[in-house]
């Protein structure tokens, strides 16, 4: 089985050959952070509170047979994953965070520069652009991460807009689903540095992926692409069997066992 459930933002449970993946942990309550910087809208994060409560995030911690983060902005990792998560899990992430993950205490943090084997699922790192120009350089690194094992291929783009790094991996590797990061996040200055609509759209039409799940809107104060207005997008296009949002709490299964 392979089984997708949005919690909030960008973080996911993934269930892949029966193993239990947490992805970009944002687990602190609603409004436990400052507004991200160089937004004027002044509103703290995260902007919703989880859909579980204490006591099912706490089963969910103990089903968790690792973790992986894409990056360490606070959206992806907070204080509150890094408080609530036992120190001896299994932390995956890029090569350029490990020595910070070892720093605050995570025992079996493991940097991944190509690709990494857990057991039957290997994770291979990919590339990706957190935004244009000096923003862009700014905000690196960031990486996407494939999850092969062996039957099917899971892209996790990360923090990206439709770039170079992208079309790459979706040529290179085929991948049979793919979730993106939408939300079209944006500072007062600059381009989105999240994927907008047409970024989405540009996925679609690029890949051959049979169902693309869009996550990261609505939850932090520089996204400002909603739900409904993506929905309505893909529904203009015709892709609303392919291409699916879900709401916070959502479950997907992929594959049935």
């Amino acid at each position: 089985m392979i089984r997708i459930r949005l919690l909030r933002n960008a973080t996911l449970l993934v269930e892949m050959s029966n193993k239990q993946i947490l992805v970009d942990p944002l687990l602190g309550d609603k409004d436990a952070y400052d507004p991200v910087p160089w937004t004027s809208n002044g509103i703290r994060n995260p902007l919703t509170e989880l859909p579980v409560g204490e006591e099912e995030l706490q089963e969910i911690i103990e089903d968790t047979d690792a973790v992986l983060v894409t990056h360490t902005h606070n959206d992806h990792w907070d204080e509150a994953a890094r408080r609530l998560l036992p120190k001896d899990i299994l932390l995956l992430g890029q090569v350029e965070d490990e020595p910070a993950f070892l720093r605050q205490g995570f025992t079996e943090a493991t940097g991944i520069a190509g690709a990494y084997q857990y057991e039957e699922i290997t994770f291979t790192r990919t590339g990706g652009r957190h935004g244009t120009g000096e923003i862009g350089a700014k905000m690196a690194p960031v990486s996407g991460f494939v999850l092969d094992n062996d039957e099917y291929k899971l892209y996790i783009a990360g923090d990206t807009v439709w770039c170079e790094e992208v079309e790459e991996a979706i040529n290179m590797y085929e991948p049979d689903f793919i979730i993106l990061n939408a939300g079209a996040a944006q500072f007062d200055m600059g381009d989105p540095i999240t994927m907008t609509v047409e970024d989405v759209l540009k996925v679609c039409e690029s890949s051959y992926a049979e169902k693309i799940i869009v996550v990261h809107m609505e939850a932090v104060n520089h996204c400002y692409l909603s739900r409904e207005e993506l929905r309505r997008a893909i529904r203009d296009a015709g892709l609303e069997d392919r291409c699916l949002v879900p709401e916070d709490g959502e479950e997907i299964v992929l594959v049935q066992s």
